[in-house]
């Protein structure tokens, strides 16, 4: 993708960013109507994105925030694993781009239009399941000190294949291992499998988009969607005032009585760029209030975005300008198996 595509045509821009968002709302408003848990159907617990064949984001629903901003690492996860056009990954693993672990990720690869041999874009959902095992229903319990008693820990695994001609093919072995090992089954099942149809909404919809523009024009207005977003976070950032911000705040920590976890935070603003530093933040913690750095991420991202450049197109170009810095091992960047 040239991240340099020149705005030459912004009526053809505009026209390409809200296609794009277009089509993430349509996956989002399948899912909902798909699911079968309250979580998803009636609370909306979702959300759904479209990424380049790289896994930097592309376009993304007006969903859950700390899931969005933490997609792209899922995403780059199941890049890493080889997919191939058609095959549906599934994850919810905390140090792959996951959350926590009822958070489960599908992810499509989704075939060229001109060459179905080869990865164009991957459809993404990620979804609240009422549960996915561990030691308390819900799977989120509060008395948790490792991470396998919240659930099953999946990492990126081929969940599913999906045809040009729309036929879904399961690995139904796969299926049966993570329905043995869930409660309220069937309902786990239907989840996963308005998932996955959001996820073939996403597939059709974007070669369609494809197939409209010509791929190659196509791209062309991707990139020029995406400079677009960074040059609005960039001007925002730059109308700043340069100089070093700090703040603190505590957790409450784990224990009787609980400890209190303190969270730093530099904020560096210099020019168009603005650097987050979380040096100094508490060590990550024996319970489960710990954060994966791909979840800090999203949440500071989030931030950003509502503070500086709301109405942007939702794309990894809000994110280029920023930096994020987090020790391993702190609170906000917490290491397997924490």
């Amino acid at each position: 993708m040239d991240s340099n595509y020149p705005v030459s045509n912004p009526i053809r821009l505009q026209v390409m960013a809200n296609a794009l968002a277009g089509i993430a709302e349509e996956m989002g408003a399948r899912l909902i109507r798909g699911s079968y848990s309250a979580n998803i159907k009636e609370r909306r617990d979702c959300s759904t994105a479209l990424f380049d064949s790289q896994g930097a984001c592309i376009a993304q629903a007006a969903h859950i925030p700390v899931h969005l901003g933490a997609l792209s690492q899922a995403v780059r996860a199941v890049v890493a694993a080889n997919p191939r056009p058609g095959d549906v990954f599934l994850l919810n693993d905390p140090y792959q781009g996951g959350s926590h672990l009822p958070d489960v990720t599908v992810v499509a690869a989704i075939p060229g239009w001109r060459d179905p041999d080869r990865i164009c874009a991957y459809a993404v959902n990620r979804a609240h399941h009422a549960d996915i095992g561990g030691m308390r229903p819900g799977s989120m319990p509060a008395d948790s000190t490792e991470l396998w008693q919240e659930g099953l820990v999946i990492p990126p695994v081929r969940l599913a294949g999906l045809s040009l001609e729309g036929e879904l093919y399961w690995q139904e072995d796969l299926l049966r291992l993570i329905l043995a090992n869930v409660r309220n089954a069937e309902q786990r099942r239907g989840d996963l499998q308005a998932q996955v149809g959001a996820s073939a909404v996403g597939m059709s919809r974007f070669r369609e988009l494809l197939a409209r523009f010509g791929e190659e024009e196509a791209w062309q207005l991707i990139a020029g969607v995406i400079e677009y977003s960074r040059r609005r976070m960039r001007a925002q950032i730059q109308a700043l005032p340069d100089g070093i911000y700090t703040a603190e705040d505590w957790l409450e920590g784990y224990g009787d009585p609980p400890a209190p976890l303190e969270i730093r935070v530099q904020v560096e603003v210099e020019g168009e760029k603005l650097r987050v530093d979380f040096t100094g933040t508490a060590p990550a913690m024996a319970g489960n209030l710990n954060a994966p750095l791909a979840v800090t991420r999203s949440a500071v991202l989030f931030a950003l975005r509502c503070l500086l450049d709301p109405t942007a197109p939702s794309n990894v170009g809000l994110e280029d300008p920023i930096e994020i810095v987090a020790p391993p091992g702190c609170l906000v960047n917490a290491q397997f198996p924490a």
